[in-house]
């Protein structure tokens, strides 16, 4: 038997910290004080300098006031994951990270905007750009924030869950709709 006083604190905290989450994430009355939790990302190929101005790349092409920045940070995570396992990957990120400045991060909107349409047509910015619209908008963050409930054909679709309910379009007479999916 572990006696408490035995538990080391790092054992306690692997212990509990996936429980927390499971339970902050899973939309619990306790995730209203998440609002303002701290995260990080655990970078392997990239530098925190470097993954700081990735975080600031994305939030620039894609820039959602209100949107959480872990949301940002999971695309960098993927781009880090990915530079790990190719090397050009790895080059062409840092490469357009280091052109870009380690004050990027920290400039006005403005200013990180004038300084990526200077870089608009490099291979850099077009991979940032593709990536970026790929992983952020596939993340559950980003679903969460714009109310996406996810696909909605194994559910039974979207005429049958309320989501007929548009007032600014015309009645479709029920003949114009086409069958009715068969209901078991």
């Amino acid at each position: 038997m572990i006696r408490p006083e035995m538990i080391k604190r790092r054992e306690f905290l692997e212990a509990t910290t996936g429980l927390l989450a499971g339970v902050v994430v899973a939309g619990s009355p306790l995730s209203a004080f998440a609002a303002g939790r701290a995260w990080a990302v655990d970078l392997r190929a990239f530098s925190s300098a470097e993954g700081a101005t990735l975080t600031a790349v994305a939030r620039t092409i894609c820039p959602h006031d209100k949107l959480d920045d872990s949301a940002y940070a999971l695309v960098v995570k993927a781009l880090d994951d990915e530079a790990v396992k190719d090397e050009k990957s790895r080059d062409l990120f840092v490469k357009g990270a280091a052109e870009l400045g380690p004050a990027f991060a920290a400039a006005g909107e403005e200013a990180r905007v004038a300084a990526l349409k200077g870089l608009e047509s490099s291979a850099f910015f077009q991979t940032m750009r593709l990536r970026t619209l790929q992983l952020l908008y596939a993340s559950p963050i980003a679903y969460a924030y714009f109310g996406y409930e996810g696909e909605a054909y194994s559910k039974g679709g979207y005429l049958l869950r309320g989501f007929n309910d548009l007032r600014w379009l015309p009645e479709i007479p029920e003949e114009d709709s086409g069958p009715l999916p068969v209901r078991a």
